[in-house]
């Protein structure tokens, strides 16, 4: 029996934040390389280009999440690891798959969907700043899914629509040419808390109150002080479990450190002292990995060759599947 197959796209949005690695970064790297599966993760550089069109920025987000997944500890030679935009296989089936999508599925997605309602409430044209890549990105990421065969896709709550668009997309093209693709299923990780930012929100680029992965100590440490706590005063027993510091603070820490710290806010650490605490034991854990990270952007000639191996075994195992794609299509007789 084969091995599952499970699909991790990434894509670059920007700095990568602690909530990024939480509550996406470390799960997938727990499954990377696990014996019973064959784990794919790439860089979905042209999905990004629906909103970034700036040559500067888009060339270094892409080697920055690349850097990113290497540096916490993704393994090249045990995964395959590419950049969407070195495998011209998937655009290929996207222009396919497009051709048998119906506009109306795209309607209902839910990016175009959001733009579309508020541009109505602004009382602009309806489509104001939707490009044809934004409207059409549910349709590059079913090329992404299915063109690998894929079992699993790990996905937040807000993504698992693109899977399900992927399985619709699949069903059409299965009903009309055959059984080709396979029925992709999505993993969603419901024990993932809500990771707050800097006000107690969800950590969101969006709410600018997220802390970057890999900011020096000193940054890191101002910014871990600026985290809000309520007027608990110092002595007073704290509950650990509604505390957003002790939260991160889990994340990072050994459990024996957990338990220590948990025994400290029953016996009235201050909140200062709890700030110290978390900028302890997260500048430890990511020391390594920050060094790596900078090491790694200033040489991304070694990005570049990991990249480039990685979309040379996954072009490898697409053609196959786009060759019998393009043969029921009528493309080879």
């Amino acid at each position: 029996m084969s091995k599952e197959i499970v699909l991790t796209g990434i894509k670059p949005t920007g700095k990568v934040h602690l909530g990024n690695y939480i509550g996406a970064i470390k799960p997938a790297l727990q499954l990377a390389g696990a014996g019973d599966c064959t784990s794919l993760y790439f860089i979905a550089d042209y999905h990004g280009l629906t909103f970034i069109q700036d040559r500067e920025e888009f060339n270094h987000l892409s080697y920055s999440i690349a850097g990113t997944w290497l540096a916490l500890g993704l393994d090249p030679d045990r995964v395959i690891f590419y950049r969407q935009s070195d495998v011209p296989e998937i655009f290929e089936l996207s222009w396919i798959l497009a051709c048998l999508t119906s506009k109306g599925l795209m309607n209902r997605a839910h990016a175009y969907k959001a733009i579309h309602e508020q541009n109505i409430q602004l009382g602009v044209d309806a489509d104001t700043g939707v490009n044809m890549g934004l409207f059409t990105y549910p349709v590059l990421m079913a090329a992404d899914i299915l063109l690998f065969q894929s079992d699993k896709v790990p996905v937040g709550k807000d993504q698992i629509q693109h899977v399900e668009i992927a399985r619709d997309i699949a069903e059409g093209f299965n009903r009309i040419y055959g059984d080709t693709f396979k029925l992709p299923d999505y993993m969603v990780d419901e024990s993932t808390a809500v990771i707050p930012g800097l006000d107690g929100r969800k950590m969101s680029k969006s709410y600018n109150n997220t802390i970057p992965l890999f900011e020096t100590p000193e940054n890191l440490k101002k910014l871990i002080s600026k985290i809000k706590t309520d007027s608990t005063p110092p002595q007073e027993p704290k509950d650990p479990d509604t505390s957003n510091i002790f939260l991160l603070y889990k994340e990072f820490a050994a459990p024996a450190q957990v338990q220590d710290f948990r025994n400290q806010y029953l016996s009235g650490i201050s909140w200062g002292e709890a700030k110290q605490e978390l900028f302890q034991v997260i500048n430890a854990a990511l020391e390594e990995p920050r060094k790596k990270y900078h090491e790694l952007m200033a040489e991304p000639e070694q990005i570049d060759a990991i990249l480039c191996e990685g979309a040379r075994k996954a072009r490898a195992l697409a053609a196959p599947l786009l060759a019998q794609v393009k043969s029921r299509i009528g493309r080879y007789k």
